[in-house]
């Protein structure tokens, strides 16, 4: 294996090498690099971590001149995402400290007007995401006339996120005689097809076959259903370690949920995806970097977009829908010889594209038990989780949530009252006991009010004072032998309601009277007591 001494660059780029810590060149540098001194176009397919930046930057570089003032740039890269561009950017900047080059960095997320003023100051080297570029193209900030060496990175993701219609005007406007290097995990006809022809006479590097995985990299599988996923992952970073970690899942909603649960189980997590602003990813991937953050919670979109050194583990939380997105995921760790390993759960309705996945990397991944996963507590987690997501969307059952949580407190509320009530008759009964041993037993009996017969209340008149009326339609006397006139039918008397009047109470046989306030009797002199008034005055004449 060559040395990078060996390859034919100039001591200010070696010294360029040396700062950043290159030691000995991987096998995509040690072919590409001469190439590309010598001016040739270049196609070199390579798995992501292999090197590819430094195998195009470093040579690039080395024999690019310097722009004038308010031209440039002389050298373009374009890369599918904001993070890639940012970290090619960094390389850049790290090796024209030797060599004296501007670099200048545009991407979507952020300000036009800054990219604008580093443009018209002129630069030499220009990283780009394509639509920015194109945007800055169709403003008249962006020319692309001085351009002598083309770089299309990642170009097969390129053409999967639909830049084919950008990157072939931003081919256009370039210099038919410029050097062009395309750089891609794979090499296909699709490439090949919409950009290969582009190319004159490109020399092939080809170090990654299709398929191909890292020996260094250790692969299994956990079956799980899509509801214990969030219990599986947190017993898996409990066993297995959770530093520097990078979990992939398949959307941005799964990608936030996946994260919001590894913080509340304690876990220094961030999410990072294309709904994320250019700071918010910026940020996270430095926390990452730093160690601030142990677990990188991404999408697919950002699987290739993502140059992070030494990641121990990667963690497929759904596995991907394209059976070439695993070999990128998983290219993540394992890199440089470091061993690394990928745990992948696999959900029933995914059986598919495992089978797909291990066609194309031509192995059986073998299947892992997690020892400190308890499936019964999982799926206890799991219909907690239901329940509360459930009681947040669903307004009748919310309501219904609200009405069993009422019903309980008003239970327990009864409950204390019931609780406090009987101590305190207990507490009344031991004090009527005391009371009624000091006064010897006596008891005091109630007095009956007035107007109380039989234990009720009995309606009061004052007594009559002089004769009774004749009722209306009665004569008081009949004729000589005449038959005594009958008493005419009375109508029941009628209430304020309308109804007829209850019927006055009648005295008890055998009971006295109850005296009314005037002394007289409260009940109407009947024929029974008239008889007895005659008969009593007979006697005493």
């Amino acid at each position: 294996m060559k040395q990078f001494n060996e390859l034919g660059l100039s001591p200010e780029v070696l010294d360029a090498v040396t700062r950043l810590g290159y030691e000995t060149p991987t096998p995509v540098q040690e072919q590409a690099i001469p190439l590309v001194l010598e001016g040739r176009d270049l196609i070199a397919a390579a798995k992501t971590g292999t090197g590819k930046t430094a195998a195009f930057s470093l040579p690039a570089l080395d024999g690019l001149g310097h722009a004038k003032g308010g031209q440039g740039p002389l050298m373009l890269v374009v890369t599918p995402t904001r993070e890639l561009a940012q970290q090619i950017g960094e390389v850049c900047a790290a090796v024209a400290v030797s060599t004296h080059h501007r670099i200048a960095t545009v991407v979507g997320g952020l300000s036009y007007e800054p990219q604008i003023q580093k443009l018209k100051h002129g630069t030499d080297v220009l990283i780009a995401t394509p639509g920015r570029l194109v945007d800055l193209m169709d403003q008249g900030a962006a020319r692309l006339g001085d351009v002598e060496v083309l770089v299309l990175d990642e170009a097969d993701r390129m053409l999967d996120m639909g830049f084919l219609p950008s990157m072939r005007k931003i081919i256009g406007a370039t210099p038919a005689s410029r050097q062009t290097l395309l750089f891609s995990a794979t090499i296909d006809r699709s490439i090949m097809g919409s950009v290969g022809k582009l190319l004159h006479d490109p020399a092939m590097v080809e170090i990654a076959h299709k398929g191909e995985t890292a020996d260094t990299v250790e692969q299994f599988i956990v079956r799980a259903p899509q509801t214990l996923k969030p219990a599986l992952l947190k017993a898996v970073l409990a066993e297995k370690g959770h530093e520097r970690v990078i979990v992939f899942a398949r959307t941005r909603s799964r990608a936030d949920a996946t994260c919001r649960r590894l913080k509340k189980a304690g876990y220094t997590a961030e999410a990072i995806h294309s709904d994320r602003s250019q700071n918010q990813r910026r940020r996270a991937l430095d926390n990452f970097m730093s160690g601030a953050t142990d677990v990188l919670v991404a999408t697919d979109v950002l699987a290739r977009g993502i140059d992070v050194e030494s990641v121990d583990h990667v963690i497929n939380y759904d596995l991907p829908t394209v059976p070439e997105d695993y070999v990128h995921r998983i290219g993540r760790t394992g890199r440089a010889g470091e061993e690394g390993w990928a745990i992948s759960f696999v959900s029933p309705e995914t059986e598919d594209a495992l089978r797909d996945i291990q066609k194309l990397i031509k192995r059986e991944i073998p299947e892992m038990e997690i020892a400190s996963f308890d499936e019964q507590e999982a799926l206890a987690e799991a219909a907690a989780h239901a329940t509360r997501k459930a009681a947040r969307t669903d307004p009748e059952i919310a309501q219904a949530a609200r009405e069993m949580a009422k019903r309980e407190r008003k239970k327990e509320r009864a409950r204390e009252a019931a609780a406090e009530g009987a101590q305190d008759a207990g507490g009344r009964g031991q004090g009527r006991g005391a009371g009624a041993g000091g006064q010897g037993g006596r008891k005091r009996a109630a007095k009956k009010p007035a107007g109380v017969a039989g234990g009720q209340l009995t309606r009061q008149r004052p007594a009559q004072k002089g004769p009774k009326k004749p009722a209306s339609g009665a004569t008081a006397k009949a004729g000589k032998g005449q038959p005594t006139a009958q008493p005419s039918a009375r109508k029941p008397a009628q209430g304020a309601s309308g109804r007829p009047a209850q019927p006055k109470q009648q005295a008890a046989k055998g009971s006295s009277p109850v005296k009314s306030a005037r002394g007289g009797s409260d009940l109407r002199p009947g024929r029974a007591h008239r008889a007895d008034v005659a008969k009593r005055r007979g006697k005493q004449r």
